[in-house]
């Protein structure tokens, strides 16, 4: 079958069923643009003047001891949280602002 008879066969198709060639790949694309992200990462991007703060509101929103958060609160920027609800990371983030470390959430 050459190129020809393929165009001319796509066209009959089209006109037979009242379709477009192209309309598949449109749609897809409008589905994945509707989507919207339901898992955020909760990112200390600096710990801010208020280091002390900062560590405490780490160790209450993971649980961790004392050096694993310091730790984490002196290698910023550093993940907090990752794959939280939107409502949970806008939490977290107030929590960490008002103890004075700056947050960013991705």
């Amino acid at each position: 079958m050459s190129v020809m008879e393929v165009v001319e066969l796509v066209q009959a198709m089209e006109e037979k069923f009242g379709v477009t060639a192209a309309a598949g790949v449109v749609v897809a694309a409008a589905a994945e643009a509707v989507e919207e992200k339901t898992e955020f990462d909760v990112i200390l991007a600096d710990a801010g003047a208020n280091k002390v703060g900062a560590i405490k509101a780490v160790r209450a929103a993971t649980g961790l001891g004392l050096k694993e958060a310091k730790a984490l609160v002196e290698a910023a920027p550093t993940p907090i949280k990752e794959g939280v609800s939107k409502a949970d990371a806008e939490a977290l983030k107030k929590e960490l602002e008002e103890a004075g470390a700056k947050v960013e959430i991705k």
